[in-house]
């Protein structure tokens, strides 16, 4: 993960199907998966060498779900995110510090660890204001220093922000796939300066398969997977079969890259 020295699968299993299905932006609905199921999806993951979890607060009670159904939760590398809580259905928003610490105290206590491995800054799509008129970075940077978190950075919505993430942070989690490269600059950057880049979206938030004539799938994770700077592609399934055919393409695309 860039100069972090934190070691990732270049799949990383993004976790919002665990405790939401409310207000996602998914072709069609899905149940939520009971305990046996995660446990089984948990189990699977790591047997084909993904060791990378992303969830969130604004993820339902996917935190809580994972805290108690993984079976050590020291085995992964967690990311999760302040800012976003999601209540009654809908989104809200808060970067002051003392939401950003009360956050990351329920995360830690709700994931069963003393230290969370990356958090990021969800953000509403404001990221210049939220960069430089909120308090949650610095309140990240203090709580790196405290040992409570190993790396910081935010889940951003404009190129203007990911550049300044990726200059003053560890971390940026960026959108890229076939349709959508306007934050080719961020990566780039990033590339140069050697920080983290998780990529959410990759698959087109499920719609890949519709896409390129039906090979979208294919052709998304060869497109994600060959940029120089991306350390993860964030990809969120229940469904086992999935899951095993998106590390066969990533397992494919890595190797043709090298």
């Amino acid at each position: 993960m860039g100069s972090t020295g934190i070691e990732v699968s270049v799949l990383g299993l993004g976790t919002v199907n665990l405790g939401r299905n409310q207000e996602v932006k998914y072709p069609t609905g899905f149940t939520i998966p009971n305990d046996n199921e995660v446990r089984d999806l948990l189990s699977l993951s790591q047997e084909l060498g993904i060791n990378f979890i992303d969830t969130a607060p604004a993820y339902g009670n996917s935190e809580e779900r994972l805290g108690q159904l993984m079976s050590n939760p020291n085995d992964w590398v967690i990311m999760t995110k302040v800012g976003e809580i999601f209540e009654n259905g809908q989104s809200r928003f808060d970067f002051s510090a003392e939401h950003t610490r009360e956050s990351i105290e329920n995360s830690l206590r709700k994931l069963r660890r003393d230290y969370i491995d990356i958090v990021l800054v969800h953000s509403s799509g404001d990221d210049m204001n939220i960069i430089q008129q909120e308090d949650a970075l610095a309140e990240l940077d203090k709580l790196k220093q405290k040992g409570l978190i190993r790396a910081f950075g935010m889940s951003t919505k404009t190129v203007e922000g990911g550049l300044w993430v990726v200059e003053h942070c560890d971390v940026v989690m960026a959108t890229c796939n076939l349709e959508y490269n306007e934050e080719q600059p961020v990566l780039d950057k990033a590339a140069e300066l050697n920080k983290g880049v998780v990529v959410k979206k990759g698959l087109l938030s499920g719609y890949a398969g519709v896409a390129a004539g039906g090979q979208g799938v294919e052709k998304s994770f060869e497109h994600v997977l060959s940029q120089p700077a991306v350390s993860s592609m964030i990809v969120g399934t229940i469904n086992r079969h999935h899951l095993q055919k998106n590390v066969e393409l990533a397992e494919q695309y890595i190797s043709i890259a090298d």
